[in-house]
């Protein structure tokens, strides 16, 4: 059994269990999602990274003791890693790492978008501080995403940094998983996007036990 750490807040199970569900979907893997407590707009920022990550470090040793054999962490910042790996016996692979380390294993030209102000710590230590990074406008938070604007915004800023050489964008956040964002890119404009929550499941697939 796989546990998922979601750091979005919500109380609609589908939500929550949605990244759950992508991955059964491609590798036939059980899982078991849980949200910290307290964050309905997610992490977004220091702050929020901050108060978040004691909370992730007590669900993922929740989810240890109820029997799971890895842990996800599911946000692209990778908030707490080391603290939650050393917290656990079990193996941890997050969002952040996993998308990061796809797009460098390519060796093409690699844009990273996200919704927070730069990108986060493991896209500029595995693909360099320069990374070329944008945000979707009006997008500030995961639930901005949600919105019809916010699925526009987010297909219109991909297509930016395409026309401006990008040949491979890598998702700095696992929202644009929820919204599908990798397929439809790939329908509309024929580009290659790496979806953290896909990036994470293949790593997943090599530890986790169907």
């Amino acid at each position: 059994m796989l546990g998922i750490i979601r750091v979005l807040t919500h109380s609609d199970p589908e939500f929550v269990n949605e990244h759950g569900r992508l991955i059964a979907a491609a590798w036939g893997i059980a899982s078991v999602s849980r949200c910290i407590d307290d964050q309905p707009r997610g992490i977004f920022d220091a702050q929020s990274e901050a108060v978040a990550v004691p909370k992730i470090v007590a669900l993922g040793r929740a989810l240890e003791a109820e029997g799971c054999r890895a842990l996800f962490l599911s946000c692209a910042a990778d908030p707490g890693l080391p603290e939650l790996r050393q917290a656990v016996a079990i193996p941890v692979v997050s969002a952040g790492s996993a998308s990061a380390s796809l797009a460098a294993v390519l060796k093409r030209p690699v844009a990273v978008m996200g919704i927070g102000a730069d990108a986060p710590a493991p896209f500029r230590t595995l693909l360099g501080e320069t990374v070329r990074y944008a945000r979707p406008e009006g997008v500030l938070n995961t639930t901005d995403l949600l919105t019809p604007q916010g699925r526009e915004a987010s297909l219109a800023c991909a297509d930016a940094l395409y026309r401006e050489g990008a040949e491979v964008i890598a998702f700095s956040c696992t929202g644009f998983s929820t919204i599908a964002l990798a397929e439809t890119i790939n329908q509309k404009l024929g580009k290659i996007a790496i979806d953290a929550v896909g990036a994470a499941g293949l790593f997943i697939s090599q530890l986790a036990p169907r």
